[in-house]
């Protein structure tokens, strides 16, 4: 499987990114890296990091209400809202309603979920003021609700057919394989956690979101680069399945 990375992504063996990726996840929160022009996204989870949600609804609020918990500022979005009040409310006193392009323009991190007919507007609209950040898509592509565009993103893996649709943002896809009642039923449990799979091509991006999955009461695990991301799209054997890190792990063949 590694070398199907190599010779698709260009990216080196999955192992190895992986293991670049384990290395620093604590450095997240412990040593902000220099970034030049980049945004300055870490200033580290036990701060508190800006986060913009795309699309507040079932699953973006379920993940920006447990991130709203952790300490972070959070601007929910929609094209409606006035319709967050409640979400908002129940969020606290860091968390706002806004536009979307109030929060591309807002978050050191940006989260993405959308219908995912829609991601290629997000990216037309919004992709100036994204760039450069990091964006966590977890839209899924439903051929039944957005037509043949899915399907095509299916065929290629929902993760470089979305970063297709978002350049210039270091885009890592996580959260898009559990249910939203999960996030609200599952967060923070007792024993042994949930898994989330995440992959992305920036090795950095890929640790900011792991600590913002462990924020959010849930464990990371490191699947790979984008191309690996179609390994826990929809309709695959580890998709809502509310695995443990162990068993995403031995699903997936990861070591």
């Amino acid at each position: 499987m590694a070398e199907e990375v190599d010779r698709e992504g260009g990216h080196g063996s999955r192992r190895e990114f992986v293991r670049s990726v384990a290395t620093g996840v604590a450095g997240v929160v412990l040593a902000p890296v220099l970034l030049g022009a980049r945004p300055p996204i870490l200033r580290g989870a036990r701060q508190g990091m800006r986060i913009g949600v795309i699309g507040s609804g079932r699953i973006g609020g379920a993940v920006g209400l447990q991130w709203a918990r952790a300490g972070h500022e959070i601007l929910f979005s929609s094209r409606h809202p006035e319709e967050l009040t409640e979400l908002v409310e129940r969020a606290g006193t860091r968390t706002r309603s806004g536009l979307p392009d109030e929060a591309a323009e807002f978050g050191d991190v940006v989260f993405i979920a959308v219908p995912y007919a829609a991601l290629p507007q997000v990216g037309r609209d919004y992709g100036l003021a994204m760039r450069g950040k990091v964006v966590i898509d977890c839209s899924n592509p439903y051929p039944e609700r957005d037509g043949p565009m899915a399907a095509e993103a299916l065929a290629m893996g929902a993760g470089l057919a979305s970063a297709g649709f978002l350049p210039g943002v270091r885009l890592v896809r996580a959260f898009n394989a559990i249910n939203y009642r999960s996030v609200e039923s599952e967060a923070h449990r007792a024993g042994e956690k949930v898994g989330i799979p995440i992959a992305g091509d920036d090795a950095e991006a890929v640790r900011v979101a792991a600590s913002l999955v462990t924020d959010a009461g849930f464990d990371p695990v490191v699947v790979g680069p984008l191309a690996r991301a179609s390994a826990f799209d929809q309709g695959t054997a580890v998709y809502v399945t509310n695995m443990t890190a162990a068993e995403l792990r031995e699903a997936l063949s990861l070591r």
